[in-house]
């Protein structure tokens, strides 16, 4: 239902109670609060609610069942597919609910829908303490979570959704539920991990950890001498602890010259002493070109590759897991590179050790929980004019790393047209019980702006 067959009375009858702003597209502001981070994406939704609390969200909810509209559900607007804003939809918008709350005794913070981890990561930072965000810290702590929450402290303390212990929920009849595994433990197994599917996440409780200060950087070296370089990182990460994470891949120079290099990109939370020992091999072998590798607070390190994903740069990516390191996806990477039409692109390999693997499979809904490597190739460009050649190459490379791939996804990095496939391959064992509590919890399918699970 478009915007135009929308009663005037009935959304007169919104804007009475709501506390925040509900914009349509004749209205100041909503072209700004309709763009998400990637410039791709150009959707006109019929209204944005931008909402302050979890009543506004109830009440957004149930305006849409009232009025037939669809419903899509924005919280950094970082997903990559942009499913954050849906053409003659109903935006349901958290980007202004920005209240987060940390009990320092306790350990743990509550923080809003609309926080991005580079603001959770201040507020938990004055209180000594950190918790598993994005790998970078633009994104939204929303989306990021209830994908599964993949990022640089995951192998000393798993994923983001594994450091949950209560997300306020706002369901498809407009119910506003506090969700935990004592109150709802098959909805609260369904959220960590299951996306957006089963209603809007208003605020998240996170379990806090004391760390202040990490080691790492980057350590890149010429492109020439890729093949050697990822040789011997599939050898010195081996047996890492879990104080280490490290990611691999070829990339391009941050200046903007275009300039190839084979990078790793590593951190330490252990004491300056250990990660000096462990790092040292990284950084005597070479010699390499560039190493910036020193202790560091932990929010300055969730945001080094900030500036390598600008808002509005346009993005196409497709990732999955590897079975293994072999010298042929070694080769082919570097070949696939070689080509690569945009000098903002990377292909790049993220480890999956410790902690995030002694979860069992089936005790949220993330599935990926053994040892091994996510190969993620971010496709990133700034001219609409050069989108189709960027989006056949990354289409091009995944299909000639095929051979060396598993069929395991992770959900956040799935792009909207990678359909029902990849939504399994994000699931595997798991997917066939998130059909289930969709069936139980969202049988209408309100909620399908999303890499959806279909009831």
């Amino acid at each position: 239902m478009a915007a135009t067959t929308v009663a005037v009375e009935q959304l007169d009858e919104l804007r009475g109670s709501f506390s925040g702003r509900i914009l349509g597209p004749s209205d100041d502001g909503y072209d700004e609060a309709r763009r998400v981070h990637n410039g791709l994406i150009d959707r006109r939704p019929a209204l944005i609610a931008q909402c302050h609390g979890a009543a506004d969200i109830a009440d957004a909810v149930r305006f849409a069942q009232r009025t037939g509209l669809e419903v899509s559900v924005r919280g950094g607007g970082h997903n990559v597919a942009g499913l954050a804003v849906a053409d003659d939809a109903l935006v349901i918008d958290l980007s202004q609910m920005k209240g987060i709350h940390v009990d320092r005794s306790a350990q743990t913070v509550r923080a809003q829908g609309g926080v991005i981890w580079s603001e959770l990561n201040r507020e938990i930072a004055a209180h000594g303490l950190a918790t598993t965000g994005g790998a970078i810290s633009t994104t939204g702590i929303a989306g990021l979570t209830l994908g599964g929450g993949l990022g640089w402290l995951m192998s000393k303390y798993g994923l983001a959704a594994d450091n949950v212990i209560e997300i306020q929920l706002v369901t498809a009849d407009g119910r506003i539920v506090d969700v935990t595994e004592s109150s709802d433990p098959d909805l609260f197994w369904a959220l960590r991990g299951g996306g957006g599917n089963f209603g809007v996440a208003a605020s998240f409780v996170y379990r806090c950890h004391p760390l202040t200060t990490v080691v790492g950087g980057l350590i890149a070296h010429p492109f020439e001498r890729a093949g050697e370089v990822l040789r011997f990182f599939r050898d010195a990460i081996a047996g890492a602890s879990d104080d280490l994470t490290a990611f691999a891949g070829v990339v391009h120079a941050p200046d903007g010259s275009g300039m190839k290099l084979a990078a790793m990109i590593l951190m330490h939370t252990g004491s300056e002493d250990d990660a000096q020992r462990e790092l040292a091999p990284f950084l005597a072998w070479g010699p390499p070109a560039l190493a910036e590798v020193g202790p560091m607070p932990w929010q300055v390190m969730n945001s080094l590759l900030d500036d390598g994903y600008p808002r509005g740069a346009l993005n196409y990516w497709v990732s999955s897991f590897t079975d293994g390191l072999s010298d042929g996806l070694f080769d082919t990477m570097i070949d696939r590179f070689a080509g690569c039409p945009s000098p903002m692109t990377a292909i790049v390999l993220e480890q999956f050790h410790g902690e995030v693997c002694r979860v069992p499979v089936d005790a949220t809904a993330v599935p990926h929980r053994g040892e091994g490597w996510n190969l993620l190739i971010t496709g990133e460009w700034l001219e609409p004019g050069e989108t189709d050649v960027n989006v056949a190459w990354v289409r091009e490379t995944h299909a000639a790393l095929r051979p060396f791939l598993s069929g395991g996804r992770w959900l956040n990095y799935l792009g909207d047209d990678q359909g029902r496939d990849g939504v399994r391959g994000a699931y595997g064992p798991n997917y066939d019980r998130l059909v289930e509590l969709k069936r139980k919890y969202d049988p209408d399918n309100v909620f399908h702006h999303n890499h959806n699970i279909e009831p």
